[in-house]
């Protein structure tokens, strides 16, 4: 990111999209520079604000140019502005190009990623983490963190070749449930090698799974395995589950989209333990 950018804690009036500080929040939506950076957006006053609620580390938040007017927006302002972010106020022209949508949202913020390690996991164990194999969509992961929040789990553990949890679409489909699921990543290898020192049981979702997973019963904390819709679960990770479990199918479909089948096991497997 540039070193040239306005002082923490300033306010700046920005018109124009060749503005670099517009350039450098627009270089986000980029994979690439949010891994060099270790930042990105989240879009939205929610999430904004869900965010700075969260104590995310905050860099810098834009804002509609009449935001002093919305009681909401000029809160979130005074406590990121507090905290040491970059205020920009920008005109919806530049929130277009920021988005890249035609109808942009009123307040986007720049935080820093934050991954937990595989210790996180020996940390607090249970009672659910989800480990998503080689995930691509965004749209289904964001979706997934959120179903996570939704049942108390413990954490999401992307393993191998995933789509980046931090990337807009991603961020956007959590509804702000990314601030408050601990999420690891971790090459396939690593992940293996760390699979005994897990205290509990691994269930994975198989469609050659002999178990139906509304029979699983473990006191145990549970690590559930999803692979991707295409080919499921590798060889690899499903020789590491202790249990491969099946949703079965009563109609013509032969599977469910990833996060439909996440969330179905999921809320089966807390329905006892977590009194849903």
């Amino acid at each position: 990111m540039s070193t040239g950018r306005p002082r923490a804690g300033a306010i700046k009036d920005v018109t124009s999209a060749a503005n670099p500080v517009v350039k450098e929040i627009r270089a986000l939506t980029q994979r690439k520079h949010r891994a060099e950076t270790g930042l990105f957006l989240a879009e939205g006053l929610k999430l904004v604000a869900d965010a700075l609620e969260a104590d995310w580390p905050v860099r810098t938040v834009v804002l509609n140019a009449d935001f002093e007017t919305q009681p909401m927006a000029a809160q979130v302002a005074a406590t990121a502005r507090a905290r040491g972010a970059l205020i920009v106020k920008a005109n919806q022209s530049v929130m277009a190009r920021l988005t890249r949508r035609e109808n942009p949202q009123a307040v986007i913020g720049v935080f820093r990623q934050r991954f937990a390690g595989l210790d996180a996991v020996a940390a607090n164990p249970g009672p659910v983490w989800v480990g998503l194999e080689d995930i691509r969509d965004p749209g289904n992961l964001g979706t997934i963190v959120r179903t996570v929040d939704s049942v108390a789990g413990a954490g999401i553990v992307l393993i191998g070749d995933t789509t980046d949890p931090f990337g807009l679409e991603a961020v956007r489909a959590t509804m702000g449930s990314i601030f408050h699921v601990p999420v690891v990543r971790v090459t396939r290898a690593a992940f293996l090698d760390w699979r005994p020192a897990f205290p509990g049981q691994v269930i994975g979702a198989h469609l050659a799974g002999a178990v139906d997973y509304r029979t699983v019963k473990t006191d145990q904390p549970i690590l559930l395995l999803m692979g991707t819709e295409q080919r499921g679960l590798t060889d690899e990770l499903s020789a590491a589950c202790d249990q491969l479990a099946k949703i079965p199918m009563a109609g013509r479909a032969d599977s469910l989209n990833l996060a439909v089948s996440t969330g179905v096991m999921l809320y089966e497997l807390g329905r006892e333990r977590l009194s849903l």
